[in-house]
């Protein structure tokens, strides 16, 4: 019997929609709802529009979860601010622990005071975080989005948005803030955690699959950050980006716009960055005319947090905030998040006569069709919020755990794992028995759960070692600390060894603490000028290994750090890209053999931080060799992940020739050939030999995700669209190029068996209308 199965396929038709007042047959604004809108626009005072191009953000003095909000917004009552309408409510749930049926009731009567007790009756968009879950108190937090990457598997992120995205608009919540789609470029970037991969095409086939679902519930997405903001000097935060017009086009815009023209996305927020001198606040081509003249894109462009005013802050291209809102506006950022403190000057400019009300009037359009979309006009919030919403139901844990399963990699195993029953288990190290080291920047736990101390976690999250305990029994584990995550105190090193010395393995579990603005180890300003395991957590383990006892290395971090030291020397090495609130277990299992690994590296392992920022999509001349004594060669190569069972590719088939405008299909035999069942993932890898400008010597053209049981084969057929193999030229014109093309398949971006193609014909330009995705088919 044959099985024939397809995934990664598209564009995809735009995300269903679930409230009332489409007009349009795609579930948008027909010619109805236009003239709606217009006729409201008409209506509406200089101070009404403008009201609607900014937010509201009700915080407390001290707390602190984006850059210098001390620096803004004098406290005032949202009734005083809100008197002409309000475009926007920040962060209802996300800002401090709140009972959410508390807080949904308040806000149902928010919203309906907007709607009768302001001329125009026009509610508010409610916008949150939502990045590694919804952003709220006792809310599932799912894996961070390294995570994602390293499962290769969209399907699954789809399912897990859809299901953040049902919690999201069961709570009154519009928008969401994720998913973050900067390309890896350096790991020494605090902002690592948040993005899912180093390979553009990856990004854009997961981030893609996360906007599907979390707009499949009515719940608009939000594209971060567009663009350049991953490829800052030094991987420090807010650095400035001197990325040329070919690296933008080839490697940091490709996600946004399979987000865009194939997941549909209706927002997209800004870039804090400068890119060579220009702000991307202020920049209309990238605002305008990349997004919405080369894409088509017809929904909202809403600020970064302050990032308006920071053209007059930290950029110092606008004299005073009023400036800034000029540039920002003219550039095509419609609205100020969080607040109004730019936007706000807007009324007093234009009867300056410094601005055309026609730019307002562009930006309020905009956001007066979104709320059309989100069914906000037709909205009477009389009906009261659901009665109870279970954040953290059994459904959500269960993705949650096929997830952070999925994405353990097994970086290397000198045949340790699985652990044999009966083994006395030493589990040591400052990651161990701790709550938050299974959680991401971005979750409600780290982002703003710190800053409240005594309040308790409100789901439940067993630790590692509270896991182990489970799997291996509790009499058979013992535990140390070791030492802290990031000072040089080693007075615990002694308990460690000794601990260890009385087992027959010790797991020591190191790695990051996600924080914000130096409150931690990686996270939004918390960037790095070395690659070494934060604080003694290198002697910690060198110490253990001192002992003789077998060491499983678990890697619980937000970044890739520079561990070659140790892959030789521990008896094998997990990295764990903080897997969530079911991380625990799935290390657990792996250890002990219930979990088969199967995830693989989203981002390469480095050797150094010295060959940073490294890529493996690099040039000849970006690995080093013989012209440099300093190698880039990474400890670990993209895509590298290990197995309980091993896989055997054969029967590699492609065509001779193909034509530039066409498709390239590829087969090859998958073969289990262990004795356990497990999941690989089967990926795909090109080179252009010959071109106009220097190319890639490996980049990622298509990958399927493969569940076999043992001595089980199947055949693979990858179809590639050879606009998988554009780039821009010496004009900067994205073409595919006449010439020869290596092929291979294999476990990593390491060159594997491989063929050669020849792409035939005249050089083809590309369009939005070319096709982007590889699909892949099972038999």
């Amino acid at each position: 019997m044959t099985e024939v199965r397809e995934v990664v396929s598209g564009p995809a038709p735009a995300p269903a929609r679930t409230d009332p007042a489409h007009d349009g047959p795609d579930g948008r604004h027909g010619p109805d709802g236009e003239a709606r809108v217009r006729e409201l626009l008409g209506r509406m005072t200089i101070e009404e529009k403008v009201a609607q191009l900014v937010g509201f953000w009700e915080k407390a003095d001290g707390e602190a979860v984006a850059p210098l909000q001390g620096e803004f917004s004098e406290v005032v009552r949202i009734e005083d601010f809100s008197r002409h309408g309000l475009g926007h409510l920040t962060r209802a749930y996300g800002t401090r622990p709140v009972e959410t049926a508390a807080r949904a009731a308040w806000l149902w009567k928010f919203q309906s005071d907007l709607v009768t007790g302001t001329r125009l009756g026009i509610p508010a968009i409610v916008h949150e975080e939502c990045l590694t879950g919804l952003s709220a108190w006792k809310a599932a937090t799912f894996p961070t989005p390294l995570a994602w990457g390293a499962a290769f598997d969209p399907d699954l992120v789809t399912e897990m948005a859809a299901s953040i995205g049902a919690s999201m608009r069961a709570l009154g919540i519009h928008q969401g803030l994720a998913p973050v789609l900067d390309v890896i470029r350096d790991p020494r970037w605090g902002r690592v955690d948040e993005c899912i991969a180093e390979d553009p095409y990856l990004v854009g086939t997961i981030g893609t699959s996360y906007v599907r679902g979390l707009q499949s519930q009515g719940v608009h997405a939000t594209l971060k950050h567009f663009a350049g903001y991953s490829a800052s000097r030094a991987g420090r935060n807010f650095a400035p980006v001197h990325a040329g017009p070919r690296e933008l086009a080839d490697v940091l815009f490709p996600p946004f716009e399979m987000a865009l023209l194939d997941g549909a996305a209706r927002s997209v927020m800004h870039s804090y960055a400068e890119i060579d001198g220009v702000p991307v606040a202020a920049d209309p081509t990238m605002l305008t005319g990349v997004l919405r003249d080369r894409w088509g894109f017809d929904g909202t462009v809403v600020a970064d947090y302050f990032g308006v005013a920071f053209l007059n802050l930290l950029h110092h291209v606008a004299g005073d905030h009023g400036e800034a809102a000029v540039q920002a506006l003219t550039a095509g950022v419609d609205i100020e998040l969080p607040t109004g403190d730019a936007y706000l000057t807007l009324p007093e400019t234009v009867r300056a006569g410094k601005l055309d009300e026609a730019v307002i009037d562009r930006a309020v359009l905009r956001v007066l069709r979104q709320k059309l979309d989100l069914g906000l006009l037709d909205a009477t919030f009389t009906d009261g919020p659901t009665a109870s919403v279970d954040l953290d139901s059994p459904e959500h844990r269960a993705i949650a755990r096929r997830l952070a399963e999925k994405s353990i990699v097994l970086v290397a195993n000198q045949g340790t794992l699985p652990l044999p029953a009966g083994r006395r288990v030493a589990v040591i190290g400052p990651n161990a028995d701790r709550q938050s080291a299974l959680f991401g920047c971005y979750s409600f736990l780290n982002h703003v759960l710190v800053q409240h101390p005594g309040v308790e976690i409100g789901i439940e999250v067993p630790t590692v070692l509270d896991a182990i305990r489970a799997d291996f029994g509790a009499e058979r584990v013992s535990w140390a600390q070791g030492c802290d995550l990031d000072d040089d105190d080693r007075s615990g090193f002694d308990e460690a060894v000794a601990t260890a010395s009385a087992a027959d393995v010790a797991v020591l579990v190191v790695g990051d603490h996600a924080g914000l603005f130096g409150r931690g180890t990686v996270g939004e300003g918390c960037d790095r000028d070395d690659l070494e395991l934060p604080g003694v957590q290198r002697e910690l383990v060198e110490a253990v290994l001192a002992t003789g006892r077998p060491v499983v290395l678990v890697l619980l971090t937000g970044r890739p750090y520079a561990v070659d030291w140790a892959l030789a020397r521990c008896a094998a090495v997990l990295q764990s890209f903080f897997p969530g609130e079911e991380g625990a277990g799935a290390i657990a299992g792996v250890l002990s053999g219930r979990v088969n690994p199967s995830g693989r590296l989203p981002v390469s392992l480095p050797a150094s931080a010295g060959a940073q920022p490294y890529s493996y999509l690099h040039p000849t001349l970006g690995e080093g060799s013989e012209v440099t004594n300093l190698s880039a060669t990474p400890a670990a190569p993209f895509g590298h992940g290990l197995s309980f069972t091993t896989f055997e590719y054969a029967d590699l088939m492609a065509p001779a020739t193909v034509p530039t405008d066409g498709a390239l299909p590829v087969t090859v035999r998958v073969t289990n050939t262990g004795a356990v069942a497990g999941e690989d993932v089967v990926q795909l890898y090109g080179r252009d030999l010959v071109a106009s400008v220097t190319r890639p010597v490996a980049q990622l053209l298509g990958y399927r995700r493969l569940n076999l049981e043992p001595g089980q084969s199947v055949t693979v057929e990858l179809t590639v669209p050879t606009t998988r193999l554009a780039f821009s030229d010496r004009t900067l014109t994205r073409v595919v190029e006449p010439g020869d093309v290596e092929i291979w398949v294999g476990s990593s971006a390491r060159r594997d068996t491989q063929t050669l193609v020849t792409l035939t014909g005249d050089t083809t330009p590309i369009t939005t209308a070319s096709p982007r995705w590889t699909t892949s088919v099972v038999s």
